[in-house]
């Protein structure tokens, strides 16, 4: 329980210390009139308190990502730790906070007009296409994983009846003023998500869990031989760095009051994350026993199940009994419903701006979604795992570009670009070896050279980046002369 505690402090002092670089580099001004003020509509630019901006987006964020992702991932052993923690605080964090505040300077301007600004239209279009595919993928997704949770609770009501129930909850959610279902519904979601969180660590201390330590002599063996590099990082996304974040922070950027609360509801929303994703990496590799009793249990599910989803099942039916455990599975089967919506209410958005089609009229809201809905239903009809793994190698290859694109942000204002540099090299590494090693990639070599491959690739996109960085602050220059 050492390295699961020291962890979730690091978290913490994440967020007070580098949370405050990362705020001072941006340069808030807390006079400037945001866009939930100057462009009100009533419907997705609504000002609202900053405690109810910070639990939406953190529930936008906290999908099935932070929990069957954490999961998966800890098959690969007690690294699953540090790139929660260190991809959390200065990759994740910071890829969400910019990806908000650049919105909230852009009046609230979707994801792939936040790149488009900095990186031309041809990758603006090329954004908006992949980013659309992407969050319908995360829509498909999150009704698949809590339809097959509420089946196992109550497996009398066939999985397809919790799939349609949550679907015409996802289409309320996109087309109602967001502060109408969203703003009311999301506080008591919150507390229920917190107290599964919270009720699994606390279970952990109190049943003295054998949770593996770093430093244990813990050989694991991933039971599909899969690499470390790079496929746990692709496992672990929403808990460390994920790219669909990019997407649902401007719509908390249409919402809130004040740059100010820009930290806590971007910055602190994706720590609070990276804390539950600890908590289920460290349930995990403990309730078993060992991270191989985890191993065995995923081996014995039935085939065609869901084993994460009976996993999570197992894991609070046991330790917090029937009661706790109940209220526990709601707030799991609550954080891909709160993250489902607004990825679909994200792709109506996205496909709005791009054809200037005015949302305040509820019948044009309608057009736009119900092709979104008749593809998320069609892709439900294919096996879970298989969404989950492509939706998970298109996350983080947006946020490789996502911190791409606040790298050349932060270049043209000659600020300290090294915050975002770094990162994006990493994703961009991270994204080009799986290409080369996925199983379902068609491109398959030995991974010594994916590794050497991928790396110089990296290497050479940030020297290239470090001698163009000026002309790039030059840039600036010019257009504000002009």
């Amino acid at each position: 329980m050492i390295t699961f505690s020291l962890a979730v402090i690091l978290l913490l002092v994440g967020y007070i210390i580098y949370g405050t670089v990362v705020e001072h580099v941006f340069h808030i001004d807390d006079k400037r009139v945001t866009p939930a003020i100057s462009k009100a509509d009533g419907v997705d630019y609504v000002a609202m308190p900053a405690w109810k901006v910070f639990f939406i987006q953190f529930l936008n964020i906290a999908g099935l990502g932070p929990i069957f992702g954490a999961i998966m991932g800890t098959m690969f052993g007690p690294a699953a730790y540090l790139w929660i923690v260190f991809g959390c605080i200065f990759g994740g964090a910071v890829h969400d906070y910019f990806s908000g505040m650049l919105s909230l300077r852009q009046d609230g301007a979707s994801y792939p007009e936040i790149v488009g600004e900095q990186l031309g239209n041809r990758m603006r279009n090329f954004v908006r296409f992949f980013a659309c595919i992407l969050l319908i993928c995360v829509g498909a997704v999150f009704v698949s994983g809590p339809a097959d949770i509420l089946h196992a609770i109550v497996p009398s009501i066939s999985r397809y009846w919790w799939v349609y129930f949550v679907l015409i909850y996802y289409i309320l959610a996109t087309l109602l003023p967001i502060d109408e279902l969203i703003g009311r519904l999301y506080p008591l979601f919150g507390i229920l998500l917190l107290f599964m969180a919270v009720g699994i660590a606390v279970s952990m201390y109190v049943n003295i869990a054998p949770v593996p330590e770093l430093w244990d002599d813990v050989s694991v063996e991933h039971p599909d031989d899969l690499p470390i590099f790079p496929m746990m990082f692709i496992s672990i996304a929403c808990g460390s760095v994920s790219g669909f974040h990019a997407t649902q922070s401007p719509l908390m950027a249409r919402c809130i009051k004040n740059e100010k609360y820009g930290r806590p509801c971007f910055y602190g929303a994706m720590i609070l994350e990276g804390i539950v994703a600890l908590i289920w990496v460290a349930a995990a590799s403990s309730f078993w026993g060992s991270i191989d009793g985890l191993h065995d249990f995923i081996n014995e599910c039935p085939d065609g199940s869901n084993s994460c989803a009976l996993a999570v099942n197992t894991i609070c039916n046991g330790w917090l009994g029937k009661i706790g455990g109940f209220l526990a599975i709601l707030g799991v089967v609550v954080a891909p419903i709160t993250s489902g919506d607004t990825a679909l209410r994200s792709v109506r958005l996205l496909i709005a701006d791009a054809f200037k089609i005015d949302q305040s009229k509820a019948l044009r809201r309608l057009l736009v979604s119900i092709p979104i809905f008749v593809i998320v239903y069609l892709l439900l009809h294919i096996d879970f795992s298989i969404i989950w793994r492509y939706s998970a190698s298109c996350n983080q290859a947006l946020a490789a570009i996502t911190l791409w694109t606040i790298t050349v942000y932060l270049a043209k204002q000659g600020n300290k670009y090294w915050i975002s540099l770094i990162p994006a090299a990493f994703m961009t590494f991270i994204c080009v070896c799986y290409l080369f090693v996925a199983p379902e990639c068609f491109i398959r070599m030995n991974h010594i050279y994916a590794y050497i491959i991928s790396a110089a690739i990296s290497i050479v996109m940030m020297i290239w980046f470090i001698f163009h960085s000026p002309k790039l602050k030059e840039s600036i220059k010019d257009d504000s002369i002009n």
